[in-house]
């Protein structure tokens, strides 16, 4: 019986090779899976199965060769035996009934899972997974596939190549931040069955032949060009009306202008019906056409987003008329006139509204009941005072509320509190720039948990600050209102989900209590401008995280605790106009790598500059001045290599911060007091232009080091009232970038460098109160600064000051002249130089050859010189007893 099972399977296996072999006659595909088939008849056989088909598997390997992989997330691809089956590969998949490849997955979210798993979760977010020089065209020997996403595969700039338009048989095309360049070719326009495409940031410019191969993907439902260039393509309405089935439209960030209009364009019978999701922010749109053309869509309009564009005029009615809208954003405009009930009654399935930084005035019945529960309350900037808004007490569930800066001068409302303690989870509360008044008590806010950000600050609050406000929020601003009282009373509380807390600029006053490892994860914490005395507690240490630190304009006294030195993280470290005394620490320059802005400005610092700050490769802004720092200036401060690279990546000095459990960040942008030009100003949206070096009102002696010179980045210097001396540099001229210069109540001599009409940007200049000499160089803008600039300096001359007499103007002080052919001198000429010579030899011999030549005259000369010099032996023999007499 055994022997009969055995020639049973082998006829079974016979039967099966020889029915292949007869359908391979037919269709070749069908068997080329299983090329590599082989049998062992010593038990019951053993079968390697490969369904990948070589050519597909070789258009895949060529692929892989024109791409780096640094992360070796394709190991599984390759030629030896148990990678042949390219089925099984990382991105690939094959139809279980051809065995084709039909799907190529490289894209940045799919490599984002598998980079997580292969690191544990334990990854920073890579920018690129993969890079490579162009696409290779070995793809288009994949004809089956019908899912393609290389999204943020770094393709370094070249042209969607041409070849794309033969994989026909494409639903997905996915290329997203793949950094193409360039055009889009009109072969695009071939894959007619395409269903979604998304080509968004990249470079792609010149496409204004968007018309031309746009409406023949008849089959589109989603289409996503954003972060490119439309900024000449008028006709891109019309291109996209042409659509029949486009459900989703993203065009975010693509200069696009207002399109030409035409009737055709807004009523094509042929366009889409059912367009859901419109995104068109941050653009150039104006034309009130647009919402005509958005009228057809009114009935089937989800998500509609126009903010950052030009619009001006009223809401438009269509914006009522839309019975499916969920979400509206129409943010960042000019919009201006009256919102009222009619406006929004009709969008009862509303759950986000967002309105912020137009003029527009919401002015709704104080009992009215809105048809919808938003999710997102974005009204920043609106006009909805004096009176706080009554309907916010219906919305019972809102994440996000913003209703900042909105004219409301009221007492808030006992049931705001109430209204919070019902949500599940808030993502940030905003009512700053308002004048609401009132008092927070614990009971009010004893149910309310607030997991990301609470901003009251710019208002009129007062009394204590609530210990259980610090439990309410990762985020906490309560600068700029009243609050008042003792400090020590809000750390009781457990705070260590506490990563930020603004309390400047109130009237809080007392000691800082010594039990910050209650805050051991705040990353900002600012207490400037309040009434704060004593030392800083040694716990302050704890707070390991800290990036931001200001504890400027208080009466702190005693030395920086040596325990601040394990803030590694910082970034900004700002003590100024306090009491603090001691010297300045080492470990400021030894152990905080990221330290931008450093200022001890006004306090009691005294002995030298230690030369460990030379090692702050990151600072920016270093301000000690109004201190008794003695001393000289080290050389070694042109190894400040952030000072010494010209311009800012930024207009701001920002950092994000995790807020939450689940990882999400919040940006902040520091704020810095600085004396600028004389005047003391807070410094924020421009923070990070600031470049500067403010060493003035100390006791600094010795010369200016002409290392300093190597900062070409500055932009303020301010070297005044210290005790320097010796001369300015003449390589002064090497700071192209400095908007200001102050070496004023110094003793610097010597005379002005010529270097300095280089620095053409130079608005504010002060040399005034030294020993400086010579004539101000002339052919500069030196010349229009006002006299004070120069003045008590009585050794220097020229414009703007008095004219200099000759003795004073030294050949090296005159104007420099750019042509000396052009100097035609009348006087110098043939006549003049025969005249010279003459001269000088009737008055050589004249004089000089009577005393050689005549005895008596030569007696006579000697015995005149004699006797001049016995007068002016006894005159002054004469003065010296008189003024002995005197004393």
């Amino acid at each position: 019986m055994e022997n009969d099972g055995i020639r049973c399977l082998k006829k079974f296996f016979h039967t099966s090779i020889v029915v292949l072999l007869f359908l391979q006659c037919f269709n070749p595909s069908l068997s080329s899976g299983f090329y590599n088939v082989s049998f062992g008849f010593g038990a019951i056989g053993h079968r390697v199965v490969t369904r990948c088909i070589e050519s597909e598997r070789e258009a895949l390997l060529s692929f892989k060769q024109g791409l780096i992989d640094d992360y070796n997330l394709l190991s599984s691809w390759g030629r030896e035996e148990h990678k042949q089956d390219c089925c099984k590969w990382l991105g690939i998949h094959c139809s279980n009934r051809t065995n084709h490849a039909t799907q190529l997955d490289l894209g940045w979210y799919h490599m984002n899972e598998v980079y997580s798993l292969q690191q544990k979760g334990q990854q920073e977010y890579p920018e690129y997974y993969f890079q490579g020089k162009m696409m290779s065209p070995k793809l288009i020997e994949l004809p089956h596939l019908k899912y393609l996403d290389l999204s943020s595969v770094n393709l370094t700039g070249t042209q969607l190549p041409d070849f794309i338009g033969s994989l026909s048989n494409l639903r997905h095309l996915g290329l997203w931040d793949a950094s193409f360049g360039g055009r889009i070719p009109t072969q695009i326009g071939n894959l007619t069955h395409l269903q979604f495409l998304d080509l968004s940031y990249n470079h792609l410019v010149n496409l204004e032949n968007l018309n031309s191969w746009l409406p023949r993907l008849s089959s589109l439902t989603y289409l996503d060009l954003s972060e490119n260039n439309l900024s000449n393509v008028h006709d891109w309405m019309e291109a996209v009306n042409k659509l029949p089935k486009l459900t989703n439209l993203s065009l975010f960030y693509c200069s696009l202008p207002s399109p030409l209009i035409h009737s055709s364009t807004l009523f094509n019978i042929n366009s889409s019906k059912s367009l859901a999701h419109v995104d068109l922010t941050f653009n150039q749109l104006t034309s009130s056409s647009i919402f005509v053309w958005l009228s057809n869509f009114s009935t089937s309009l989800v998500q509609l987003g126009l903010s950052h564009n030009n619009f001006t005029g009223s809401l438009p009615d269509v914006i009522g008329n839309m019975s499916s809208l969920v979400s509206l954003d129409l943010s960042f405009n000019q919009f201006e006139g009256v919102i009222s009930e009619r406006h929004l009654s009709g969008l009862s399935r509303l759950r986000s509204l967002s309105l912020s930084s137009t003029s527009l005035t919401l002015n709704f019945h104080s009992k009215w009941v809105p048809p919808f529960q938003l999710d997102y309350i974005i009204l920043g900037s609106c006009k909805m005072g004096p009176h706080f808004p009554n309907w916010l007490q219906t919305q019972k569930s809102y994440r996000r509320l913003d209703i900042s800066n909105a004219g409301i001068s009221d007492i808030l409302p006992s049931w705001f509190w109430e209204g919070l303690s019902h949500a599940p989870e808030i993502d940030y509360v905003d009512l700053s720039n308002n004048q609401i008044r009132g008092t927070i008590t614990n009971s009010q806010i004893n149910f309310v948990c607030f997991s990301r950000k609470l901003n009251l600050s710019w208002n009129q609050f007062e009394g204590q600050v609530p210990p259980l406000l610090l439990k309410a929020s990762s985020s906490l601003f309560l600068s700029h209102n009243k609050f008042s009282g003792l400090f020590s009373f809000l750390l009781p509380v457990n705070a260590s989900h506490l990563r930020l807390l603004d309390l400047s600029s109130n009237h809080l006053h007392g000691e800082l209590p010594d039990c910050w490892t209650h805050f051991k994860n705040l990353l900002i914490l600012d207490l400037s401008d309040n009434r704060f005395f004593g030392r800083l507690p040694t716990t302050m240490g704890s707070l390991l995280s800290i990036q931001t630190l200001n504890l400027n304009n208080n009466g702190f006294v005693g030395e920086l605790p040596s325990s601040l030195k394990n803030y590694t993280s910082l970034m900004v470290f700002d003590v100024g106009e306090n009491k603090l005394s001691g010297l300045i620490p080492e470990w400021l320059g030894v152990g905080l790598p990221h330290l931008t802005i450093l200022i001890l400005r006004s306090n009691h610092f005294y002995g030298s500059i230690p030369s460990q700050l030379c090692n702050m490769g990151s600072i920016q802004i270093l301000d000690f001045s109004m201190n008794n720092i003695s001393g000289s200036i080290p050389k070694c401060l042109n190894s400040l290599t952030n000072l010494a690279l010209r311009g800012s990546s930024s207009l701001t000095i920002s950092h994000y911060y995790n807020v939450s459990s689940i990882g999400l960040t919040l940006l902040y942008d520091d704020e810095a007091s600085l004396i600028w030009k004389g005047i003391m100003s807070k410094y924020k949206s421009t923070l990070g232009l600031v470049k500067s070096i403010h060493l003035s009102s100390n006791r600094l002696s010795g010369e200016i080091p002409s290392e300093i010179t190597d900062l070409v980045g500055l932009v303020s210097l301010n070297l005044s009232r210290n005790n320097l001396t010796g001369q300015i540099t003449p390589k002064i001229g090497k700071l192209q970038s400095l908007d200001l210069l102050d070496l004023s109540n110094n003793q610097i001599h010597g005379t002005i460098p010529t270097s300095l009409f280089g620095i053409s940007g130079l608005g504010k200049l002060d040399l005034s109160n030294n020993h400086l000499s010579g004539k101000i160089p002339m052919g500069s803008q030196l010349q229009t600064y006002e006299p004070s600039v120069f003045a008590g300096n009585p050794l220097l001359c020229g414009i703007p000051l008095q004219t200099c007499s000759p003795e004073e103007t030294t050949p090296a002080e005159q104007p420099v002249v750019k042509n000396q052919d052009e100097d035609n001198d009348g006087f110098i000429t043939p006549g003049f130089y025969v005249s010279l010579g003459l001269g000088f030899v009737v008055g050589f011999w004249g004089v000089c050859g009577s005393l050689i030549f005549d005895r008596s005259w030569r007696y006579t000369y000697f015995k005149l010189l004699n006797g001049l010099n016995d007068w002016l032996y006894v005159k002054v023999a004469l003065f010296r007893q008189r003024r002995m007499l005197v004393e």
